[in-house]
């Protein structure tokens, strides 16, 4: 209510004012405290006495001119182009407003339209037989050199743009923005180039900022599609590809970046319900038909890798297992789960110090407790693989029982005894009494429980190691030589 009796107090003050001084006097105050407001650089205040000025004299082409100059310094160089048009319709000889014209059409990178105003002042120019005004003619072909600049710049991006030197259109926009400070079209250029180089944050920022003044700008749309695509968010790029469909049924990018995403979405779901399904054959090859889709789209592509990588792991296929676990990694460096997948390969693949680089790799990156323990696994494994394994000495599981190893033992020992190979070569002599040695080494250990827990825990290697080196040399004659009748006589 109040605004309202402001409001309404305003308009009969300057009711009484009109008729006091007169519409057209009022007016000419109006345009002197725009002209004050803007000497004080309080130009939306300057806009308002000139709006007024115009709204008591629309006749008088200055009011409409200086509120575009308002308009510009505003950065708003649309109002400012309509401002100026306004201009021209009461006016088109005024040099001032051409001049501001082709200004807007610049900042806004109309460089067709810059030309036809540059044009008509040109001819304006040659008809006024040099009466144009000093300043006026300096500044023709100034602006000339900054279309022709311009369009040198938009020339060039448009040939990288064409290679996919996307790095050299980011170049070239920036320099044209420098000049054409409100061109959308080199805005967009400029977002979508950032956007396939995967630097979406800069690229989302852009396009935010031109959908704030445009929400239907249907290549803002299209930019904000490709970043939800290239985070690996499928469903949300697809309805943004679809809303730029919409606003703009021929988008040829966006139709195309639409059947791309769909298919391989349609690929990575199939493949899901393949592995889901028990069909590893059938998700392997559905992975690798979906890695084809689009090879530039780094996450999407990374968990492929991975979920082949799952598929390869429940296949057997080790090695590859770890190929693609590696090719996701490349493509994704914090993905935790393609790190857990190698580390866990390797330790089947008994590559431990691999084992070891991953899981510290991983432990940086989440320490919990669980990712410890899985890196002091590892390093104990490794610590072990330098050592003797004396399960694969005996042949045995590691879950053997006291029996297997007795049995492992007697098999082997009586194989490998050096009376046994008393005639072979002096150097398969040495190589029997070796692997004789180590065979009581093993049982020494293994056949001990508190012996063998301290191995399995890795604790005391290098001591137990050097104790078992000297096993007990009665080990063999309590299996054989007690045995009736035993000898390694033969008939």
């Amino acid at each position: 209510m109040l605004y309202r009796e402001r409001q309404s107090f305003s308009i009969m003050a300057r009711t009484r004012l009109e008729l006091f001084l007169g519409g057209d006097r009022l007016a000419e105050v109006k345009r002197e405290q725009g002209n004050e407001l803007y000497s004080l650089q309080k130009y939306d205040e300057a806009v308002k006495c000139y709006t007024e000025a115009i709204e008591l004299d629309g006749r008088n082409v200055a009011y409409v001119t200086n509120r575009a100059a308002c308009y510009m310094m505003l950065g708003n160089y649309r109002a400012a182009l309509d401002d100026c048009r306004l201009a021209l319709q009461k006016d088109p000889c005024n040099t001032k407003s051409l001049l501001r014209e082709t200004k807007c059409h610049i900042a806004l990178g109309d460089l067709g339209s810059a030309r036809r105003s540059l044009q008509v002042l040109r001819e304006l120019e040659t008809q006024s037989a040099g009466a144009l005004p000093r300043l006026h003619k300096t500044e023709i072909p100034r602006l000339l050199k900054t279309v022709e600049l311009l369009q040198h710049f938009v020339d060039e991006a448009d040939k990288a743009y064409e290679v996919q030197d996307y790095e050299k259109v980011i170049y070239f926009m920036d320099r044209a923005l420098q000049h054409a400070v409100s061109s959308t079209r080199c805005e967009v250029l400029k977002a979508e180039s950032l956007a396939l180089l995967k630097r979406l944050t800069g690229a989302r920022e852009i396009a935010d900022n031109i959908m704030r003044a445009d929400p239907t700008n249907a290549d803002a749309v299209y930019v904000r599609g490709l970043c939800f695509y290239y985070e690996d968010n499928i469903e949300k790029a697809l309805q943004h590809f679809q809303q730029v469909l919409r606003l703009a049924p021929d988008h040829p990018k966006a139709s195309v970046a639409y059947k791309r995403a769909r298919l391989l979405k349609s690929k990575k779901d199939e493949g899901n319900e393949a592995f889901n399904g028990g069909n590893y054959e059938e998700a392997f090859n559905i992975y690798t038909s979906a890695l084809e889709v689009d090879p530039s789209n780094n996450l999407a592509n990374s968990k492929l890798y991975f979920n082949r990588a799952t598929v390869c792991s429940k296949l057997n296929k080790l090695n590859q297992t770890v190929e693609d676990c590696t090719t996701a990694i490349s493509l994704n460096e914090d993905y935790l789960k393609a790190y857990m997948r190698r580390a866990k390969t390797y330790m089947d693949l008994e590559m431990y110090e691999e084992a070891v680089r991953d899981y510290e790799c991983i432990f940086r990156k989440d320490q919990t407790r669980e990712n410890k323990r899985l890196l002091d696994q590892a390093k104990l494994a490794l610590k072990k693989s330098k050592c003797k394994d004396y399960y694969k000495v005996l042949g045995i599981p590691k879950d053997a029982t006291v029996d297997d190893i007795k049995k492992a033992y007697r098999k082997r020992a009586l194989l490998h005894h050096p009376d046994r190979h008393s005639n072979a070569p002096e150097d398969k002599k040495r190589e029997r009494k070796k692997k004789f040695k180590e065979l009581g080494e093993a049982y020494n250990i293994l056949s001990d429980p508190k012996k063998r827990m301290r191995y399995d825990e890795g604790r005391d290697l290098d001591e137990m190691e050097g104790s078992s080196s000297d096993p007990n040399p009665h080990v063999f004659r309590t299996f054989f030589f007690e045995a009736p009748g035993f000898s390694f006589s033969t008939n």
